[in-house]
């Protein structure tokens, strides 16, 4: 991005925009840390996503993804390439694609 300088730098800026729940995915189904409600993947709308390289090891790759269902709004941030969680990657390659932004940033 843009102006942030790590994950953490990013989510900060989101949940100062309203982005503040958090996020496991459990079962092929999406829990709110908080509230332990479960989202369905057809549910979720990707509104942004951002991916990042390791500074001291590339391989060391994320992605945060921007998300909210319905009044629901929060982020997630997954690892991928070689060190991805299987059941997380095949969770959020089952949102639907119309379910998810083309926007790579949306605090701008």
């Amino acid at each position: 991005m843009e102006n942030a300088k790590n994950e953490l730098e990013l989510i900060k800026k989101y949940q100062a925009k309203g982005y503040s729940h958090n996020f496991r995915v459990v079962d092929n189904r999406l829990i709110d840390n908080t509230t332990k409600k479960k989202f369905e993947a057809k549910d979720i709308k990707v509104v942004a996503e951002h991916r990042f390289e390791g500074m001291s090891n590339p391989s060391d790759m994320s992605i945060l993804y921007v998300i909210k269902m319905g009044n629901t709004k929060g982020t997630f941030l997954a690892s991928y390439g070689s060190a991805a969680d299987t059941e997380v990657a095949e969770f959020f390659n089952t949102i639907p694609k119309e379910n998810i932004s083309n926007d790579k940033n949306i605090l701008m």
